[in-house]
């Protein structure tokens, strides 16, 4: 074909021309921007691209710099560093093109970064906001905090510039789907301080501390040490066909074919199980996918033919439930409890079957809702459903060497693609709300986390202030003492407080025990900042609750001091000073129950039945609801065992 022709010059070359002007036009990355808040008392790193050997020319509060780009047309530079103010302007230029950006701030950048619980927006999920949100958005006029949202992507390398942005002003209009956590952090150091605050959100739900340190990091552990980035295209093909595979499965998934929800179903190959509990407590493990679970109850003959109400609490993440065969209800969240209508008819005198097929499709699984969620009410009785089921994979991950089909199948994804983009911008510090995805490796968590951090402050070349949430209190409150991987997790989070320049907000006593979702972000930024004002800006004053120090015996009786006490010990809500939470055990390590009250700012704790008591533990559990050990200033102890590595 012959190319359309304008006075001489063929269209073809019209394309090209065009197209290398683009590329030699000056472009940045997406974190710098209009409206962003640069970081004060450092230097100021900026970088971008432009044409092969072209000079780049930088005007900025009173300072000019130049950059050459190199062979691949990438240019960087820096300015010298500025105290806190603005707002000011800023040109970048090159020979053919000219960037103008406006309203840019000198201040305190923070990146906030996670799972769901620093992903949680104001205006929350599906209409399940957080606390207080619509007074918060309507109230949130604040042009000197500043707003960055990467979007999530993975990526197997480190990628070149994240998705997402541009920086935003807080207002009611751009608050509402930004991390709850992370701008009631900001707002109470910029309502404090005084100064610009940048807040760079950089999180996803569900996802796990390897998915977010970097390959240099994870390629020294197992199962990693023999992969290296040579083999990463193979390794991401082979984990593709592995997921093609999973979904070919899933499409023609067994249960459904075969109808499990049938009660003649043969059950040969089907095991027990307690309910309820997440697939990462069981013997299913760290999995995703489809799972069934069946029970069979008795029904009285005032029950049967009756309209019911089947409750099975919440189910992560969609469920299709049925009774005798009969669908009575269908869910597809994460996050809502199930109560299901059963019309008449379907139940009847005698044996009838109960049978839910769970679909997980990231993250945790399974039901995590309380025992006494778990029932179901006929005309005559209530009958409860919590203990043993009967349960059999459909299809799930682990069966096609995957176990998690998103950014926790392979390390370093999000590191690669959310973080290693920015690190050449200039922070105060961090903020960490993460956790729940590892809770069920607690051990290994003790030093992936302290890990990441040092990872991380290596690769920005200096070491900021990293400052993190604990676990909050989450699923059914203890009968008993009783072994707990999210009480182990939350230990292995306050030991990382080992390294310099960290700090912790507990959040033992904030949680839900119906949702992994708590609403009330206020307190856990508030507690965040006091954090900040004690680790990073040297302020005098109670910023943790009372911390466990040591323990001695005394006639039968621990006493246990603390420091972090503040203006003095105190047991929250109790009128008579008894205090909650604690146990205790002598030579045999079985844990009881305890009495414990507050004596000369100590603590004593006792049980009758302990003459010699050996060790104590306090809000030992995943749910240690009645906790109520404080300090003055109302802020919770940390959960402790005085037993740590027996």
């Amino acid at each position: 074909m012959i190319p359309f022709r304008k006075n001489g010059i063929t269209l073809s070359i019209l394309l090209l021309l065009a197209a290398q002007v683009l590329q030699a036009q000056v472009r940045l990355p997406k974190v710098i921007s209009s409206n962003m808040v640069l970081q004060r008392d450092k230097p100021v790193q900026l970088w971008g691209w432009a044409g092969k050997g072209a000079t780049v020319t930088i005007a900025f509060n009173g300072q000019q710099v130049q950059a050459k780009t190199d062979s691949k047309g990438r240019w960087s530079t820096a300015l010298k560093p500025m105290v806190f103010g603005g707002p000011y302007d800023m040109t970048i230029s090159d020979k053919g093109s000219t960037i103008k950006l406006e309203n840019i701030l000198i201040g305190d950048v923070w990146v906030c970064s996670g799972q769901s619980n620093m992903e949680m927006p104001i205006q929350g999920w599906g209409g399940d906001s957080t606390r207080h949100a619509g007074k918060a958005i309507r109230e949130a006029n604040h042009p000197n905090v500043r707003l960055f949202t990467v979007e999530r992507t993975t990526s197997f390398t480190p990628a070149e510039d994240v998705t997402g942005g541009p920086w935003q002003i807080c207002s009611p209009a751009t608050v509402a789907s930004f991390s709850a956590t992370a701008y009631y952090f900001g707002r109470k150091l910029n309502h404090d301080l005084n100064i610009p605050i940048g807040l760079i959100h950089t999180s996803w739900g569900g996802t796990n501390i390897q998915a977010w340190t970097s390959w240099d990091e994870m390629s020294k552990e197992e199962p990693y040490k023999s992969t290296s980035l040579k083999d990463m295209p193979a390794k991401q093909k082979n984990w593709e066909k592995n997921y093609q595979a999973y979904n070919a499965a899933v499409a023609n998934e067994p249960g459904a074919k075969e109808k499990w929800f049938d009660p003649a179903t043969n059950l040969s190959a089907w095991k027990k199980t307690p309910l309820p509990q997440m697939y990462e407590q069981s013997a299913i493990g760290n999995a995703d996918g489809i799972v069934w679970y069946r029970k069979d109850i008795e029904v009285t003959t005032a029950g049967a033919g009756q309209p019911a109400t089947l409750s099975l609490g919440a189910i992560d993440d969609n469920d299709e439930t049925y009774i005798n065969g009969t669908l009575v209800g269908k869910t597809n969240s994460y996050n809502t409890k199930r109560l299901y209508a059963v019309p008449a008819g379907v139940l009847k005198a005698g044996k009838n079957t109960i049978v839910v097929r769970v679909n997980d499709t990231g993250g945790g699984g399974g039901f995590y809702s309380t025992p006494k969620e778990l029932f179901l009410t006929t005309a005559g009785e209530s009958i409860p459903l919590a203990g043993e089921w009967l349960y059999r994979p459909g299809v799930i991950t682990t069966q096609f060497s995957l176990q998690d089909m998103g950014p926790n199948s392979f390390p370093s994804q999000l590191y690669n693609a959310m973080i290693a983009p920015i690190i050449h911008f200039a922070i105060k510090g961090a903020i960490w709300y993460q956790g729940e995805s590892n809770a069920h490796e607690p051990a290994k968590y003790g030093t992936m986390f302290p890990t990441m951090i040092r990872d991380w402050r290596s690769k920005w070349g200096y070491e900021f202030p990293f400052l993190w949430v604990q676990l909050a209190n989450y699923m059914a409150a203890p009968q008993q003492p009783t072994e707990s991987n999210w009480a182990m997790l939350r230990e292995s989070q306050h030991n990382t407080l080992s390294l310099p320049q960290t700090g912790e907000a507990l959040a033992i006593d904030i949680g839900e025990a119906k949702d992994i979702h708590p609403k009330n972000k206020q307190e856990v930024g508030r507690r965040l900042a006091l954090a900040a004002f004690h680790v990073t800006y040297a302020k005098d004053s109670t910023w943790s609750g009372p911390v466990f120090s040591s323990i001695a015996i005394n006639g039968g009786k621990a006493v246990l001091s603390f420091s972090n006490t503040g203006s003095g010990l105190m047991a929250k809500g109790d009128a008579y000073g008894y205090l909650k939470g604690f146990a205790i055990a002598g030579a045999d390590g079985q844990y009881h129950w305890a009495k414990a009250w507050i004596e000369n700012n100590k603590v004593v704790v006792f049980n009758e039945s302990i003459s010699n008591p050996v060790s104590v533990r306090y809000a030992w559990a995943d749910n240690p609801e009645d906790a109520n050990l404080y300090n003055k200033e109302g802020l919770p102890a940390c959960p402790f065992r005085t037993d740590k590595g027996k």
